[in-house]
């Protein structure tokens, strides 16, 4: 997958979430209720709008809560500190983000941020005991690269489609079998029966547009990627080697009996899956390991409900960015 390819393919899902999620709905909703299905659908955006629009300005604190989240210390991770604002200086950032630590036993990173908040990067105690000062730095690389990108935003703006669509489609099939049952003087038992079955296309088109928000945001995360790898040394190949101790000790955490799936809540927001995991016994060569994750086979099926690339896929794409 090239740059290019990249960047055509994220602006591609967008456009056609955004573009034709649009028209869909309005023409389903036109068909369904003529002139008023505009003034239905605009009701239900602000409704969806507002919603998304308040859990994105209030989520980092519910997310400080959730995985312990601190501000990091001066002293004792100043050099963490240090790191970030470097980094950011590089990535021509205005602002430099917050560092935090999330004091939570698995291994891992996330961006994170609202206009209330002001970006943050997070990395977890977990993750510091186990990666090196040039792994983090290319885990931070690529967290940092979500903020230039401004992922976040991007994320809720075009997951509002889908859940427009979700929330207009359970209102229909409740109004709909409400008219049928009580045969509504305006549309009968059959105008019912047409809300219903509306009411079940929107609901089947929402759960397909979120398969495309999904697709996108593992687009975001190769796109991170390629920022770790141009604004750090070596990036790639320091990423690939945090990423497959990630995995690694994220499986050993998981034959400890650690309950990764706790974690999982908000994946979406992590450098890496939980669900993603390596198990290896005895001495662990990292090499090694890199080099069997890349020659797996990787259907359709293993990352299409995934909010991140397979890793086989994701440590072939980051072999193409080593070196440059």
């Amino acid at each position: 997958m090239s740059l290019v390819k990249l960047r055509l393919g994220m602006l591609g899902s967008i456009a056609l979430i955004i573009g034709l999620g649009s028209l869909v709905l309005m023409a389903i909703l036109t068909y369904l209720f003529g002139g008023f299905g505009m003034d239905i659908m605009i009701t239900a955006l602000i409704i969806v709008v507002m919603f998304n629009l308040l859990q994105w300005l209030f989520a980092p604190h519910i997310i400080d809560a959730m995985y312990r989240v601190r501000p990091a210390d001066i002293y004792r991770e100043g050099w963490l500190i240090d790191t970030v604002k470097r980094i950011a200086k590089v990535s021509g950032l205005k602002k430099v983000p917050k560092v935090m630590v999330a004091e939570i036993n698995v291994p891992n990173a996330f961006a994170y941020g609202s206009p209330l908040t002001g970006p943050r990067v997070a990395v977890t105690r977990r993750a510091i005991e186990v990666l090196n000062r040039d792994e983090l730095e290319a885990v931070i690389a690529h967290e940092i690269g979500h903020i230039k990108h401004k992922d976040m935003a991007v994320m809720m703006l075009i997951s509002i489609i889908p859940a427009i669509m979700y929330w207009l489609g359970i209102m229909l099939m409740r109004y709909g079998m409400f008219s049928a049952a009580f045969r509504s003087r305006d549309r009968g038992a059959e105008g019912g029966l047409v809300l219903v079955l509306g009411g079940l296309a929107l609901a089947a088109l929402s759960f397909i547009f979120n398969l495309f928000v999904l697709w996108f945001s593992r687009m975001r995360e190769y796109y991170a990627d390629t920022h770790a790898a141009f604004s750090v040394n070596n990036g790639a190949l320091k990423l690939q080697r945090a990423l497959a101790k990630i995995l690694i000790d994220t499986g050993f955490l998981k034959r400890r009996g650690v309950r990764i799936e706790k974690y999982e809540t908000l994946k979406a927001l992590f450098i890496a899956d939980p669900g993603h995991r390596v198990i290896a016994r005895g001495y662990i060569n990292i090499d090694r390991v890199i080099a069997e994750i890349k020659s797996m086979k990787v259907s359709i099926w293993n990352e299409l409900f995934s909010t991140h690339p397979h890793p086989a896929k994701r440590f072939r794409f980051l072999d193409k960015l080593i070196g440059i």
